[in-house]
């Protein structure tokens, strides 16, 4: 999966502007938070502004890039609900290597050797049980279960 596809997919999941009082990130538009942009117009941010954002700030970042696209597009997604160290923590962690949150030559080694979609499964897994401890869960999870329902039935 291409940056571009990815993008998409994560805009029928973040669109919208949206102000919730339970939500922690405040203001967030494209699913860009006014707490982790403080200095961004989130109300006017446009979607182009948004993807460069994204591109920017999480894809390259996470060198998504270098991952298969199944892989790739589940970190990106998971970056942008739960930091890009975050993130990565699951994606090692279902490597079985160490979790420090940073992709580096050795994480990506481990990927090439890798089962994608045993891979896919184990960092949902990850993911989902990290989310269930939040404490957003019960307002939030019903919606971060179905996104993590949609990348394991390939949508």
């Amino acid at each position: 999966m291409n940056f571009d596809i990815a993008f998409e997919k994560v805009l029928g999941h973040e669109g919208g502007l949206v102000d919730h009082p339970a939500d922690p990130g405040g203001l967030t538009r494209y699913g860009i938070s006014q707490r982790t942009y403080p200095n961004e117009d989130i109300r006017n941010l446009t979607v182009v502004r948004a993807k460069d954002i994204y591109r920017k700030d999480f894809w390259d970042k996470a060198q998504c890039g270098k991952m298969p696209p199944a892989v790739a597009y589940a970190v990106f997604d998971a970056a942008i609900n739960s930091g890009i160290s975050q993130s990565v923590k699951f994606l090692q962690r279902a490597l079985g290597v160490q979790d420090d949150g940073k992709v580096g030559a050795q994480t990506l080694a481990v990927i090439d050797k890798t089962d994608s979609e045993a891979l896919l499964a184990r960092f949902l897994g990850h993911r989902l049980a990290f989310m269930t401890n939040l404490g957003t869960w019960p307002t939030f999870g019903k919606g971060w279960a179905r996104r993590i329902a949609d990348q394991l039935k390939g949508v």
